[in-house]
């Protein structure tokens, strides 16, 4: 190992606190990382809601990560290409 190293755990840019204040225990990386980009930062944005920055501010966030996904799925639609709905 480098001497660089620094253990996950400790490492708090990556694994922060308002990512892990679910009451079930569940980190919100264990949902979103199975999720599509739009989708899985949407659902972030609404999971840290009021426990980092302003509230209205991540809700609005994850309202323009839904609306772009929307934006995604129509022209998908449009184009015949397959999506999941």
């Amino acid at each position: 190992m480098s001497d660089d190293y620094v253990p996950l755990k400790k490492y708090t840019a990556v694994n922060p606190e308002h990512y892990k204040k679910s009451p079930s225990g569940v980190e919100c990386i264990q949902i979103t990382e199975h999720l599509n980009f739009c989708v899985g930062n949407a659902m972030k944005y609404l999971w840290r809601a009021g426990l980092k920055n302003d509230t209205i501010e991540d809700l609005l966030k994850a309202k323009w990560y839904i609306e772009r996904e929307i934006e995604r799925l129509k022209k998908a639609r449009e184009n015949h290409v397959g999506i999941q709905e």
